[in-house]
């Protein structure tokens, strides 16, 4: 399944099939579906990356990473930290 495509209605917000989310522009593994959680966005949120390579971080803002495909380097959005459903938490 493809991750972070958004033309104005998030297909996979509210899909919570058992699964591997992928980049929309190379197809590198990003997240599992075990670690995506219902969140008001309007995008998918996930807790966690499926390995530590999955994706590239850098400070953007307090709070907040920009993050991209760890293989092609596509923007997928951001890190919040400390925003995720348990304590100490980030949601992607």
């Amino acid at each position: 399944m493809s991750f972070c495509s958004f033309f104005g209605g998030e297909v996979f917000k509210d899909h919570f099939q058992p699964g591997i989310y992928v980049c929309a522009k190379c197809g590198h593994e990003l997240f599992s579906s075990r670690s995506k959680y219902e969140h008001s966005s309007p995008w998918p949120a996930f807790t966690e990356t499926l390995r530590e390579d999955s994706v590239a971080k850098r400070k953007e803002r307090p709070g907040a990473l920009k993050v991209s495909c760890g293989k092609c380097g596509n923007g997928l959005g951001h890190e919040f930290l400390n925003d995720g459903p348990k304590r100490g938490q980030s949601r992607f």
